[in-house]
């Protein structure tokens, strides 16, 4: 055998590795894409009904918005409607009735000042908050 040869061989040899390993790298590198292929049709499979359940849920939301949109007006109107009311009511009844009020009470203190048969009324007892004050105590105590 002579160089030449041996050279031929050991070229052989090293192509013949070569492919081997390419063919393992390509083997591996389409079982690869074999899986990925797989995972973007599940993956599709999965998103296409969550896509669609997103849009209904969309569209559910605008509707309801739309419906709050509407009552919320409805009652920006009967509120505006009430305060026009209420200052309709005030303006009628309010000046004349604090009038009317008044007088009777002018009238009442009128009368009780000229009453002398009639007997005066309990003492006025001033109330603070946890505590009786003395003279209320002493009232108590003449009742019992």
């Amino acid at each position: 055998m002579s160089g030449g040869e041996v050279a031929g061989i050991l070229v052989a040899v090293f192509w013949a590795i070569l492919v081997s390993f390419l063919a393992v790298a390509l083997a591996r590198l389409a079982q690869t894409l074999r899986a990925t292929t797989k995972l973007v049709e599940d993956v599709t499979e999965q998103t296409v009904p969550l896509l669609a359940d997103a849009s209904a849920a969309v569209r559910s939301a605008q509707t309801q918005i739309e419906r709050v949109d509407a009552i919320a007006s409805d009652v920006q109107e009967v509120t505006s409607n009430a305060s026009a009311l209420s200052t309709t009511v005030a303006s009628t009844f309010g000046g004349p009735l604090v009038k009317v009020a008044a007088f009777g009470y002018g009238v009442r203190r009128a009368m009780g000042g000229r009453r002398e048969d009639v007997p005066a009324g309990p003492a006025r007892r001033t109330v603070v908050v946890g505590r009786t004050l003395p003279s209320a105590r002493r009232g108590k105590r003449k009742k019992d």
